[in-house]
């Protein structure tokens, strides 16, 4: 029998298995008015998916902060497992790379896609691969998984309290002292900043972020186009 999950106190944890989604079912108990912090996930035998509600208290264009503010609070948690050659990164629109090479994705969903109001709910969930689907990886140089990278004695369940551990930290952070360290910390931890990148059908050099998180891209002709975080949401 595995030890059951510890949440910090304000979380709360939910569990669904097999072929359940949790980022859907977060959104089902989202617009049902479950309350916020509530963790859904599901330990799969080869993945690990967890997804956390929110009730903001903001509009929608700085509530997207949320999404960040998790995937730093993952790069932390899996920093502080994995062995210290392990790198991890995170994709602007949500993927996360674990030495260079994909390693699952993060998603977002809002109950109103309207960015000056305030939303019901918003929801930021992940995945990520433990185990590689096919026992041939070169077959797929740009796509991994945790357990192909060094990484079989960081535990799921671990991981996942550790993700929540580390997420409640910046979310307080936020809270208290604004974006600013968010942005720091964001930004050391950016994948192909500087370098070409393709996003929302527009390609040029990712230059940064604005102060709400927008992608700053540069095209050939030197034009810099800002595209907003709130593209990134998924609806149901």
């Amino acid at each position: 029998m595995t030890d059951p999950l510890v949440f910090p106190p304000m979380m709360s944890g939910h569990a669904v298995s097999g072929v359940s989604d949790a980022f859907a079912t977060a959104q089902a108990k989202a617009a049902m008015g479950c309350d916020a912090g509530l963790i859904v996930y599901n330990l799969g035998a080869n993945s690990l998916s967890a997804a956390l509600v929110f009730a903001p208290e903001v509009p929608l264009s700085r509530a997207m902060s949320m999404l960040p503010t998790c995937e730093v609070g993952f790069q932390n948690a899996l920093g502080a497992l994995a062995p210290p050659e392990v790198a991890v990164h995170l994709e602007w629109g949500g993927g996360i790379r674990v030495n260079g090479a994909r390693c699952g994705t993060f998603r977002v969903a809002a109950s109103d896609p309207n960015v000056d109001e305030v939303p019901d709910w918003l929801v930021v969930g992940f995945t990520l691969p433990l185990w590689p689907e096919s026992d041939r990886p070169g077959d797929t140089p740009d796509a991994t998984a945790l357990y192909a990278e060094g990484c079989v004695d960081v535990e799921a369940p671990r991981l996942l309290e550790a993700w929540a551990r580390h997420t409640l930290n910046w979310i307080n952070r936020w809270e208290q002292d604004g974006p600013r360290s968010l942005h720091e910390e964001w930004r050391g931890l950016a994948y192909a900043m500087g370098e070409e990148v393709s996003q929302n059908g527009l390609i040029g050099t990712f230059m940064g972020v604005d102060e709400n998180f927008g992608m700053l891209l540069r095209d050939d002709e030197g034009t810099t186009h800002l595209i907003p975080l709130s593209s990134l949401l998924e609806t149901l």
